[in-house]
């Protein structure tokens, strides 16, 4: 068994990729994945197997930096396959001998399975245009980033995908880990933001973003984050097709970019034309910082209406209330839309208030279980809370470069009257309170029948005068995403979900088969 696993992992890492091992690469990567996939015959994570024994210790332990590394370009590269037709071997004359017509034959097989999807079956668009070595290359990669610790040593696939450095770092320091190794990170970066359409893409570059940190400062310094953070965008913007896993990995990528405030402060200073994806609102021209916004509030109002899902509002949150002090120049429909999603909450926390009081009436009956509406009421007043830090945090950090949030704070004014008095809300509201009264006194001293033009010129010059020693300070709000204790409990089922259906798309119609998704249990 450990001979067969060393050759596999020969056969990956010193073959040179071409058209004519193409397709041997591309099984032995998938033999690696099938001789990992016991997981899928195990309600319970698996902690330890014959080939995890053999992956984690003896031999096949000394291929681990360059096992990764290929996996590594075999994704980074996208290489399709030949056209089934190829020639594995080239003839010197027409004849070819009988050695060769065998070969020949044999590998007509291989291709009619492994590049066609199943012998006579038709390849799909998605199928054309894909690359099947550099998908299962990185299904594989994630699997063994994904093997669980052995008791006497951590896993080495994931200690190697920690700790690899950028080609072009002549000033990186040798590694104390055995298992690092170098890879070029412009390469690696162009094709992550190509990919992220898939879950496993979006996996990895998580998975990257989290655990090695030499990739996420070289993300951070990109002067075209914008590549990266679009299609993490849009993956969030089309919720209602993704799965709940793909959009939680999009959020969480989200609020580790938010926890540096360089990416805070150059997201504003991006300008988009024209996003075309965005159809609530023609975008003409566009802060990446305001696009930002207006898709992760979107999917906010998205998850009260629909999946109501407390993990989802709280990562949402978390990456605004990180942004929050760096906002710059916050486009107007964004503002709006801040404002409109605290007027969903006042709305929601007055229903549920009303529902809960009339509980407590003398007539009402008791003969039936009563939603616990209290609890309702907490979680809604925390997230309104949360709201109003986010608003605070901008107002008392960046007031003087955000003249559309107060101008729609004005307009809507109303909005916070209820939350004056309310004794989980008036030391925040202080400071939001004096903004409101501050401005609102000197448009009515302007004059009435004001222009928006107007209104926003008064808001401009009246930042100067603002008393700012009279706001009340309070503590930057800053959240940073912590991995569960356990995070195999949910990444490795995930993960295994996506061979699965990578599989299943492979080698078989798709429509004919029920694909096997997290969502179902």
């Amino acid at each position: 068994m450990e001979e067969l696993l060393c050759c596999l992992i020969q056969l990956i890492v010193e073959i040179p990729l071409l058209d004519i091992t193409y397709s041997i690469s591309l099984e032995a990567v998938t033999t690696l994945v099938v001789f990992l996939s016991c997981q899928l015959f195990h309600k319970e994570i698996l902690r330890e197997s014959i080939a995890h024994k053999y992956l984690m210790h003896g031999r096949c332990l000394s291929y681990t930096s360059r096992l990764v590394k290929t996996l590594l370009y075999n994704f980074i590269r996208q290489e399709r396959s030949p056209p089934p037709g190829a020639h594995v071997f080239q003839t010197e004359s027409d004849g070819g001998g009988l050695l060769y017509g065998i070969a020949s034959g044999v590998a007509t097989g291989l291709w009619s399975v492994f590049t066609l999807g199943g012998a006579g079956s038709k390849r799909s668009p998605q199928q054309e245009e894909s690359s099947p070595l550099a998908n299962q290359s990185l299904l594989l990669l994630l699997v063994l980033a994904n093997i669980t610790d052995a008791p006497d040593a951590p896993n080495p696939y994931r200690q190697a995908i920690m700790s690899f450095k950028n080609t072009q770092d002549s000033t990186a320091l040798p590694s104390p880990n055995p298992h690092a190794f170098q890879i070029n990170f412009n390469s690696l970066y162009t094709t992550l933001c190509e990919q992220q359409n898939s879950d496993q893409a979006t996996l990895l570059l998580y998975t990257l973003l989290h655990q090695n940190t030499n990739v996420r400062t070289y993300m951070l310094a990109r002067t075209d984050m914008e590549n990266l953070v679009l299609p993490i965008l849009e993956i969030l913007y089309h919720v209602e097709e993704r799965n709940s896993h793909h959009v939680y990995m999009a959020l969480i990528i989200l609020l580790i970019l938010t926890e540096d405030d360089s990416f805070n402060r150059s997201i504003h200073e991006v300008i988009l034309k024209n996003i075309t994806w965005y159809s609530e609102r023609v975008l003409t021209e566009i802060s990446l910082g305001s696009l930002l916004i207006l898709v992760v509030i979107r999917t906010i109002q998205y998850n009260m209406t629909r999946t109501r899902d407390k993990y989802l509002h709280t990562n949402c949150l978390a990456a605004l209330a990180n942004m929050s002090a760096q906002f710059r120049s916050l486009h107007q429909y964004a503002a709006q839309r801040i404002i409109s999603l605290f007027s969903l909450l006042s709305k929601k926390h007055n229903k549920v208030l009303e529902q809960a009081t009339s509980l407590r009436s003398p007539l009402a009956s008791d003969d039936s279980p009563h939603p616990d509406y209290a609890q309702d009421l907490n979680v809604i007043e925390e997230v309104i809370r949360m709201m109003l830090e986010i608003i605070n945090s901008c107002l008392t950090n960046s007031l003087n470069h955000n003249p559309n949030l107060v101008y729609a704070l004005l307009y809507k004014r109303d909005l916070f009257e209820q939350f004056r008095t309310h004794p989980s809300f008036q030391d925040i509201m202080q400071n939001i309170d004096l903004v409101i009264s501050f401005f609102s006194s000197r448009i009515e001293q302007a004059g009435a029948e004001l222009s928006v033009e107007r209104v926003l010129e008064i808001i401009k010059q009246g930042v100067v005068a603002l008393p700012r020693d009279r706001l009340r300070k309070f503590p930057e709000l800053k959240f940073k995403y912590v991995e569960e204790e356990q995070p195999e409990e949910f990444f490795i089922p995930y993960v295994w979900s996506l061979v699965y259906n990578s599989a299943v798309a492979l080698y078989w119609n798709p429509q004919d088969v029920q694909l096997f998704t997290m969502d179902s249990g």
